[in-house]
């Protein structure tokens, strides 16, 4: 089962990763300046991750293959990990629609 990390950042922005079963992050959060704000993304997270169409895939100038999870009202929400492949990133996303929705929460900021 996946795991949300929350953990504070040298800036003291909350931001949130979520992990895999195996460890691997597959999700990370922008920055936030409340933890209030952390959770409300967290729950976020966890009400879009199931729909594929707030996936938006995306290649960097690089060539590599990355994800951003954006919210009902087009806010991303998190973005993924670099990947190597469009299958690994489509595994990406299908692993947090996996994990997201029942992930507990871990607080590393307490």
């Amino acid at each position: 089962m996946g795991k949300f990390i929350i953990t504070k950042r040298i800036n003291n922005e909350y931001q949130f990763n979520l992990k895999a079963a195996n460890g691997q992050v597959i999700l990370t959060s922008e920055g936030y300046t409340t933890k209030a704000s952390c959770n409300k993304g967290i729950e976020s997270v966890k009400t879009n991750a199931p729909t594929d169409a707030r996936y938006d895939r995306k290649v960097a100038k690089n060539g590599s293959y990355y994800f951003n999870l954006k919210a009902g009202n087009g806010e991303i929400i998190g973005t993924s990990q670099m990947y190597t492949t469009d299958d690994a990133r489509n595994n990406g996303i299908e692993s947090v629609k996996t994990n997201a929705p029942n992930a507990e929460v871990i607080d590393e900021t307490i």
